[in-house]
């Protein structure tokens, strides 16, 4: 994501420690003005766009939402892209680089495909009962939070991932490799608005307190998620 933020570290004590918050704080007001500005100048008309030629099919399972809008909008949905195709794309990505596609088992909707230190891999998503979740051994599924949409459950452990705990699901019992989710794969280059929009939403959550039209609020509100 080029509007990736850094995080500081922050381990002075007294004088240091103060001058460290302002810093950070500083610096986040200047980037959230920074999105703004660039969102004000776009025609958001064009992120209307069409679907990417990957799009072959969506499930007709969950039924329409919010949620599901957000995933087509995310930018990292790869529709009915197969797993090799997945391998394809990943194959010279960084590690932790990752897509969502649909699975190829009837039984799950979703497939995570991710770049790890020993080569791509997919991990499914199950949904169950209006809520998704990562797949698991039967003696971790317990476990494993749920969450109301995909990119809710994306959005959680990519917070994991880039603050430390390397691990999306719990430790398996046969050594696999870590799993992480740090940066998506886009099926094209997002619009600016959308980065200006992923931007702002990792720097604030009051959005209706930024002094934007109401037309922008609601194009932010759209889709209210880090990644």
């Amino acid at each position: 994501m080029t509007c990736q933020s850094s995080e500081s570290t922050d381990t002075i004590d007294g004088d240091g420690r103060a001058h460290s918050t302002s810093t950070s704080v500083g610096s986040d007001e200047s980037r959230i003005a920074s999105a703004m500005k660039d969102l004000r100048n776009t025609d958001l008309s064009a992120n209307r766009s069409a679907p990417s030629a990957h799009l072959h099919g969506y499930r007709s399972f969950p039924p329409p939402t919010p949620h599901m809008c957000s995933l087509m909008s995310s930018g990292w949905y790869w529709g009915g892209l197969t797993a090799n195709e997945a391998k394809e794309v990943l194959q010279d990505a960084s590690e932790g680089t990752f897509l969502v596609r649909d699975s190829s088992q009837r039984d799950f909707l979703f497939t995570i495909s991710a770049m790890t230190s020993a080569g791509p891999t997919n991990l499914r998503i199950e949904y169950k009962h209006g809520k998704f979740k990562l797949d698991s051994v039967v003696l971790v599924k317990p476990k494993l939070r749920q969450f109301d949409s995909v990119v809710h459950l994306v959005e959680h452990y990519v917070h994991l991932s880039r603050t430390g705990d390397k691990t999306p699901s719990d430790p398996r019992p046969n050594g696999t490799v870590q799993l992480l989710l740090t940066r998506p794969a886009y099926t094209a280059t997002p619009p600016l608005q959308h980065l200006c929009r992923v931007a702002i939403n990792r720097r604030t959550r009051r959005v209706e307190e930024l002094p934007l039209p109401n037309r922008l609020k609601d194009y932010l509100t759209e889709y209210g998620y880090k990644v």
